[in-house]
């Protein structure tokens, strides 16, 4: 993808998380409504709805997958997420 364009800052940026998400992102990005509530569910494992729903959050944030992987992801994200699944750590 040509990024001539963008600064460098811009680059370093891209596919990644600049800040923890503050709540008020949370709830615009990572809120769950029913249709995403629904195809989560239809996936098999807990593990994999989870991942799917935080991947959903992420591209709605961020307007693309992440390039440094699920690792990259705050772990309150994660959290806000596992919590409208219905989903404990453990």
């Amino acid at each position: 993808m040509p990024v001539d364009f963008l600064s460098d800052d811009q680059v370093s940026r891209y596919g990644r998380f600049a800040a923890v998400p503050t709540p008020g992102e949370l709830e615009q990005f990572f809120r769950l409504d029913a249709r995403a509530r629904e195809l989560a569910a239809a996936k098999r494992r807990d593990a994999t709805r989870l991942g799917w729903a935080v991947q959903w959050g992420t591209v709605r944030m961020l307007g693309t997958f992440l390039l440094d992987g699920p690792a990259g992801v705050p772990a309150s994200a994660v959290v806000f997420v596992a919590e409208q699944l219905g989903l404990r750590g453990g």
